[in-house]
């Protein structure tokens, strides 16, 4: 009952961090809006998909599915990011956030906001604080730390850079790092860092909204998790060939 209530508190709190904030800066651009500004900044919304794939890994029909969509102005946005992974036509991964977004420099926002994890079960709810921005370089960054409950902390980084061999041939490597600050055996995941993905995938935009791509994902385990995962059977690396689409409207 006591972890119940400590749960919903949690949620509740995350909820306001995310949705006062928001609220705020989104009053504070409409209590600055010019009655002559004819549009000079209007609320823009987007929609990306960045990963939609088909996985040869082991198992029935792996799939992947990365994506994320923002409403707002230039200076606030309201960012929802989701991950998920299916295998067997069972959800394995399902990962949802949502963020208010703040322009802090030239091309660098500051986000903060709720992240939920509906699978693997038990699910987990985390506070969270990250930057997302362009490197130099021209590097996609996108990095933050998560709070959850009893204390759980983790952190990720994530980038991707873009190689343009003509203007609709384009080549992308990424990687994902994820440290987590103790064991958490219910969903296998160990203390330290837990978990690298890179990846290297081929685009051709047939639009600049719609593009097929190819490549190949490499996954490994580390530390406690990996060990978490030889226990269940599992090998601790992994290395897929992937075809898929990006599209964004």
């Amino acid at each position: 009952m006591k972890i119940a209530i400590l749960k919903k508190t949690i949620l509740k709190t995350a909820c306001v961090s995310l949705l006062l904030p928001a609220t705020l800066a989104f009053a504070d651009d409409h209590s600055h809006d010019d009655p002559h500004d004819h549009g000079d900044n209007p609320v823009l919304t987007r929609v990306i998909i960045d990963q939609l794939e088909m996985r040869n890994a082991d198992g029935a029909n792996p799939m992947g599915l990365e994506a994320q969509a923002w409403i707002g102005k230039d200076l606030n946005k309201l960012w929802l990011k989701t991950d998920i992974e299916r295998r067997d036509g069972e959800t394995e991964e399902a990962e949802v956030q949502a963020l208010y977004s703040r322009v802090i420099a030239p091309f660098w926002d500051i986000q903060t906001g709720v992240r939920y994890d509906a699978k693997p079960t038990p699910t987990r709810t985390w506070g969270v604080i990250g930057l997302q921005g362009l490197a130099p370089y021209w590097f996609d960054v996108d990095t933050a730390l998560f709070v959850g409950e009893s204390g759980r902390i983790a952190a990720r980084f994530s980038a991707e850079y873009e190689l343009l061999f003509t203007q609709r041939l384009i080549l992308t490597p990424n990687v994902e790092i994820n440290v987590y600050g103790q064991n958490d055996a219910e969903t296998g995941t160990g203390s330290g860092l837990s978990d690298v993905k890179a990846g290297l995938r081929l685009r051709y935009e047939i639009r600049r909204e719609f593009a097929p791509y190819a490549g190949i994902n490499w996954n490994k385990n580390f530390g406690n998790t990996a060990e978490f995962v030889k226990r269940q059977g599992e090998a601790v690396s992994d290395t897929e060939l992937v075809v898929g689409l990006r599209v964004w409207f």
